[in-house]
């Protein structure tokens, strides 16, 4: 789904919690103690989730933390025409949201903020006994921050559970269906990205979102302002978790297999500065930066299990939006760009399938059961699932479907590509931060149509 349609549904969804007689969700377990959240970010992600949570009746939103006035502003009107109770309100400094972990008896938090807070967003929320973080990619910036979450989580017994939502697509919970029942055989390689024109993110006006202008940084707004720095000065796959996530549980990534090692290719980078050029002209200051992030970085890793997978993170250039998946065995494969799959014996030879015709077959048993409930959600849906999914975890007391382990082996794909790249694209060791673990673990996600 592209950012300016994400925009019209949340004022959509914002509009529907409005309507008189709208139901709330009452979730599916026993307890009827409501979960108290908090948020740290309320932008135009954060607020997604914030709709979600409005929907909900077992959920008492108890604070929430921004630093943007206009953020603000918003999320309290869709807080208004919720009908629930307006929670707590924590602004005015960038070390706000410290206050708000003060607070007592907090269940879980979300956290929606630029990348380089969530390491010390997440540690702040577990040292100040929250047990369930639920936070947006990416973990960390640097590896040495994805260690120091994991242990973190380790050393507080603390659920921390990346919102990842590209796991719970539709297309992709059936693809996980056929892995499980064997239609694709013996899973050999694997491939996804996140393949997104990103232009009109990481520039606007100051003012619109997305486009009609080419600031960034103190000039922008949103993403704008936060976001295009990292392709100023970075150089790697910035955005692996879309495609890794759904792949790292196909082949059961953390639990029974691992990813062993890893190398990245970038390519050289045109498209930011050739798009400030046609759109704002070659005397734009912007125009005059030397951008660091190569229009297109490709990522190979190894597994411990003998698949390979190769990413490819392509933001920079015109492109309509693909996340690039494929998934292939030793009886057939899925390709999402081709909207085809094959199953050999099954397929008529050498000839595609519409993809369409396998997945309304084998639709995962969470869409059939759930799929009234995700309507008018975010990303087609699919957000509904990962605040379901913390919910309740929280609920039950039990471990999220995606634990930190997860989060910490997708999100350090970043650095450890940044790492690659630098070294002339040296194929280097993938750290294991189960520290043995995933030799034991089982699969945990969505093998029922709980949650």
């Amino acid at each position: 789904m592209n950012r300016k349609k994400f925009i019209k549904d949340t004022a959509l969804t914002a509009a529907l919690v409005a309507l008189p007689g709208r139901e709330l969700f009452a979730g599916i377990s026993n307890t009827q103690e409501k979960v108290r959240l908090t948020m740290i970010g309320v932008g135009l992600r954060g607020q997604n989730h914030l709709d979600l949570i409005m929907r909900r009746n077992d959920v008492e939103l108890v604070a929430i933390c921004d630093i943007d006035e206009r953020m603000l502003s918003i999320s309290k009107s869709i807080i208004d025409r919720s009908g629930n109770k307006m929670p707590q309100i924590f602004s005015g400094d960038p070390y706000a949201w410290k206050k708000m972990l003060a607070l007592k008896n907090i269940d879980g938090i979300i956290i929606s903020t630029p990348w380089e807070w969530h390491k010390e967003m997440i540690i702040g929320s577990i040292e100040a006994g929250i047990k369930y973080i639920g936070t947006e990619v990416m973990l960390g910036i640097t590896l040495q921050d994805h260690w120091d979450v994991v242990k973190s989580a380790e050393q507080y017994n603390a659920h921390v559970m990346m919102l990842e939502n590209v796991c719970y697509r539709r297309d992709v919970m059936a693809a996980l269906n056929m892995v499980r029942q064997g239609l694709f055989g013996e899973l050999v390689h694997l491939q996804g990205g996140y393949q997104h024109d990103l232009r009109e993110v990481k520039f606007n006006n100051g003012i619109e979102a997305y486009g009609h202008g080419c600031e960034f940084g103190d000039k922008g707004w949103s993403e704008a302002r936060w976001r295009t720095h990292h392709s100023v000065y970075r150089n790697g796959d910035l955005y692996p978790t879309h495609g890794i996530g759904p792949i790292a549980h196909y082949i059961n990534i953390n639990r029974g297999n691992r990813f062993v090692n890893i190398s990245s290719f970038s390519s050289k980078a045109r498209g930011l500065h050739d798009y400030i050029v046609k759109k704002c002209g070659p005397t734009h200051p912007n125009a005059k930066i030397n951008f660091k992030l190569g229009d297109i970085v490709t990522t190979s890793i190894g597994c411990a299990n003998g698949e390979t997978i190769l990413l490819q993170h392509d933001t920079n250039l015109p492109r309509p939006y693909s996340l690039g998946f494929r998934v292939q065995g030793t009886d057939g494969l899925w390709m999402d760009v081709a909207r085809g799959v094959y199953i050999e014996g099954k397929s008529k030879p050498h000839q595609w399938d519409n993809s369409k015709l396998w997945f309304d077959k084998y639709d995962h048993p969470l869409w059939k059961r759930w799929s009234n409930e995700t309507a008018g959600a975010g990303h087609g849906g699919m957000d509904f699932f990962v605040i379901h999914a913390l919910v309740e975890s929280i609920k039950r007391k039990t471990d999220t479907p995606m634990d930190v382990y997860d989060a910490a082996a997708w999100s350090a794909i970043t650095p450890l590509s940044e790492i690659s790249i630098e070294k002339g694209n040296e194929t280097i060791e993938f750290p294991d931060f189960t520290g043995g673990k995933w030799m034991y673990r089982k699969p945990v996600f969505s093998l029922s149509d709980e949650f």
